[in-house]
């Protein structure tokens, strides 16, 4: 089954799961618009797949100066865009059994980049995205520490846990506008995320970068709203863990609006 969405802005397209997605994409026939921080790599993107297929802006999602003429540009140069695929991220080692050597600007840093620029540009192509005619999404790319954290990551694995958090919520409160939200969810996988503990050994961390590709791809396409690949621990347990979870917000949810 072919994925739905054919014009698709893909937020990190430079490095890891994001170059990998925005590959993919193109070659199952979405046209990629790549954004990221490297210009070479965007050349490189463009020259692989073609200018009829992709395009590229050079953007730092942490410019939050330069955001408003950032998501102005791309609603205007690309009107038929139906899906923002948000997936840039980064992730260090923090010991906080050592207050005094953690650099709180780092762990601040790391939590503005992988969670509150994704709610600002979720904010600010909103308004494009509700009001097209046809259906629209906006993806995410978390972990599966967002429901299991990883002690040695603190601030990459409370990030994601907001980011899971905040994709629920808007889920439920798009939940009858033409806004499709749908979170993937990776195991480690293996990509440049990881340089910290070594290229060589940071890069064999995890589930081939093409398997995970191959296995996110099929969910995208399959029309879920919960792409979940690779587990913390059992697969049974921690899917259930989810799973239960996810019930449990429903329900909440239904309460609150007075609907039990």
């Amino acid at each position: 089954m072919p994925f739905q969405y054919k014009n698709i802005l893909m937020i990190g397209a430079t490095s890891g799961i994001g170059a990998a997605m925005a590959d993919r994409l193109v070659q199952e026939g979405s046209k990629v618009i790549a954004v990221g921080r490297r210009q070479d790599r965007l050349d490189d993107f463009i020259r692989r797949h073609g200018k009829d297929k992709t395009s590229a802006t050079r953007f730092d999602i942490t410019d939050r100066q330069g955001m408003d003429e950032f998501v102005r540009d791309i609603t205007h140069t690309c009107p038929h865009l139906d899906c923002v695929f948000l997936n840039a991220g980064v992730q260090s080692l923090i010991n906080l059994a050592q207050p005094a050597k953690v650099d709180l600007s780092a762990f601040h840093s790391e939590i503005t980049t992988n969670f509150s620029c994704f709610v600002d540009l979720t904010m600010k192509f909103l308004p494009f995205l509700m009001n097209k005619k046809a259906e629209t999404s906006l993806i995410y790319t978390g972990s599966n520490l967002a429901i299991v954290p990883a002690s040695s990551i603190p601030a990459y694995s409370a990030s994601k846990a907001a980011l899971n958090a905040f994709v629920l919520c808007l889920r439920d409160q798009l939940r009858n506008s033409s806004v499709k939200v749908i979170e993937v969810s990776p195991p480690p996988v293996q990509t440049e995320l990881h340089d910290y503990m070594g290229h060589e050994s940071g890069r064999k961390l995890g589930m081939p970068v093409d398997e995970f590709v191959d296995e996110t791809y099929k969910g995208l396409a399959s029309g879920s709203d919960q792409v979940i690949v690779g587990s913390v621990g059992p697969a049974d347990t921690f899917n259930e863990i989810v799973d239960k979870r996810r019930n449990a917000f429903q329900d909440l949810a239904k309460l609150v609006r007075g609907e039990h």
